[in-house]
């Protein structure tokens, strides 16, 4: 684990470096000043030359601000070393994700990567702060301290031996105590994002039912829920304070009664006054540095949780690899499914494919209708493998799927979703995701025949129009036709359309697929759809029920021969005409 994270440092190392460098440096010199301030001590007491005391007044400027100088700059160095850290791991973990299945998604869930995404890299972020600083300045400074109080001290150190390992184990049981909290808040924040996202994503659902109240005494309980276990850590954490302080006082108290005591009946001769004060300051020294351990013991303990959750996402194994020696060209466009079956998971009860056997030409345009739950969305995933089949062999170009590298195959396949996605930024920049490299002309084109075009142009910017997050500044019909328009541009081999006309009007639907057949002839197209007009044309369709393929053919042959299709076509069609003759 520690390999894998210190991976992520990479060109950040010689920032850590001069950061453990520089802090080195500090610990000693704050170490060695108040040995000189009790040195100075000792001169003004025996009365001598101002030569003397400005000597090591002067020294002990200097001192400081070395001392000032190499904090500052291992401050630096640090913030550096840190921040550029969590960036890396920041984007090594997105660049993991980005090559995850649909399965090793849904595995973590999109609300939980977001999490480990930013709050949890900001834990590990603060934690190797901490490591690279004060972890290495606190024992410094203890060591150094406790060396330095025994020779100046003698004996009086002596007290150090009850109160340090008495501070020491009432630090380590604050912090036990307080890890179980610190621990359950971070599934709690899972929990919490999740509602968040679920509500923004659903803001219309949200206002169209009036359950702003609702969302917000749910949003509130979490919240508090979480505030609940932070307060009931830190309300642990908070003895630390009182508990230092005791040890602080107690410390003071013993060494000064005992010193004087010393100094009174030696007459100075075994102890003096610039010694008690070094110890005063030794022993705020050490005491302060177990306090900050006992903090640094508490962040990493809450940081583990985050290290463990970013080492799974890290450690993931994506499901679906492209296979050594892969093919690397589609030849076209046909697709063969031979005895498929398929689950989401290994754990599933139930398939949702079973037998589907299935073989189109290259160029075919094919329809798939059936009901919810028919597993229609299910059966067009399988072909650019977005999932693998479980059992059988799904097959394009005359390859089954698994041969193919990953990015070949799905370059040579388009899908446009009933929700796509538009992302932020211009109309254009979200058609060049079909094609990069695509001309203002090809980008008219493509939208003229997703019946795009007029739309656009009746924006006062155009196709520089600027599109919000999630297209949220266009309905869902022209978000349909963006993304079709999208899709075309790829000029893929196979294109599939997964019910992505349901908010455009049958006339238009009509002539986006009449720009299909002269736009992209040599394309399979399979177009999946609640509507029989939008398939009836097709030179095959497939009615789908349960997981299965119970009928296929063409319009007129499934009139004849399939009553699911039969009931759907009077519902939809011959209802119409009813409606219509009256």
């Amino acid at each position: 684990m520690l390999k894998r994270f210190t991976a992520s440092v990479r060109e950040y190392k010689m920032a850590s470096i001069l950061t453990l460098l520089f802090i080195l440096g500090e610990a000693v010199i704050e170490t060695f000043i108040p040995f000189i301030t009790a040195e100075m001590i000792d001169l003004i007491q025996q009365r001598s030359g101002m030569t003397d005391i400005l000597k090591l007044g002067g020294l002990l400027v200097i001192m400081a601000i070395l001392s000032l100088t190499c904090g500052g700059i291992a401050a630096k160095t640090c913030a550096r070393a840190s921040t550029g850290f969590a960036k890396n791991l920041r984007g090594d973990i997105f660049r993991k994700i980005q090559g995850y299945s649909f399965e090793n998604i849904d595995k973590f869930s999109a609300t939980s990567l977001v999490t480990r995404l930013t709050t949890d890299v900001v834990n590990v972020q603060m934690a190797y702060m901490m490591i690279i600083r004060t972890a290495v300045r606190a024992p410094l400074m203890l060591i150094f301290s406790i060396i330095m109080a025994a020779y100046m001290g003698g004996k009086l150190a002596l007290s150090f031996v009850v109160i340090v390992p008495l501070l020491a184990f009432g630090l380590f049981l604050i912090s036990r105590r307080a890890m179980p909290a610190f621990r359950a808040v971070f599934r709690k924040y899972d929990r919490l994002n999740e509602s968040i996202e679920e509500n923004v994503r659903g803001m219309r659902v949200v206002k169209g039912f009036s359950r702003e109240e609702h969302e917000k005494e749910k949003f509130g309980i979490a919240a508090a829920d979480i505030r609940d276990d932070f307060t009931r850590a830190e309300r642990i954490v908070a003895l630390n304070s009182p508990l230092m302080q005791i040890c602080v006082y107690a410390n003071m108290v013993f060494v000064l009664l005992v010193g004087s005591s010393i100094i009174i009946k030696s007459g100075g001769q075994i102890f003096n006054v610039g010694a008690i004060s070094a110890m005063l300051t030794y022993g705020m020294q050490i005491l302060i540095q177990l306090m900050m351990l006992s903090m640094i013991y508490v962040m990493l303990t809450i940081s583990s949780e985050s290290i463990k959750r970013i080492y799974e996402v890290l450690e993931e194994e994506p499901s679906l690899t492209s296979p050594d020696n892969a093919v690397t060209e589609v030849p076209d466009g046909s697709v063969d499914f031979e005895g498929v079956s398929f689950k989401y998971s290994a754990e599933a009860e139930q398939f949702a494919l079973s037998n589907i056997e299935l073989h189109i030409r290259s160029g075919m345009t094919v329809g798939i209708l059936g009901g919810t739950g028919s597993s229609k969305s299910s059966l067009v995933q399988l072909i650019p493998r977005l999932y693998d089949a479980t059992e059988g062999a799904v097959k394009v170009g005359g390859k089954d799927v698994r041969e193919y590298d990953l990015n070949a195959l799905r370059g040579s396949v388009a899908m446009v979703l009933q929700k796509n996605l538009l992302f932020s930024g211009t109309i254009k920049e979200n058609l060049r995701w079909g094609d990069p490299d695509a001309t203002d002309e090809e980008l008219i084109e493509a939208c003229k025949l997703a019946q795009a075009h007029d739309f656009i142009e009746s924006f006062p910017e155009g196709y520089d129009t600027k599109i919000e997050q999630g297209g949220t500044n266009v309905s869902g019909g022209q978000k349909q036709r963006l993304c079709i328009a999208r899709a075309l541009l790829k000029k893929p081999k196979i294109l599939i359309l997964d019910d992505s006309t349901s908010a455009v009007d049958t006339k238009t639907d009509a002539l986006i697929r009449m720009g299909f057949r002269s736009y992209i002839p040599e394309t399979t197209k399979i177009i999946i759809a609640q509507r029989v007009s939008s398939v009836q044309d097709a030179d095959m369709i497939l009615v789908m029920d349960g997981g299965r393929i119970v009928a296929q053919g063409t319009h007129a042959e499934l009139l004849t021969s399939c009553e699911i299709y039969r009931e759907v076509y009077t519902q939809q069609i011959g209802g119409k005409e009813d409606a219509d003759h009256e």
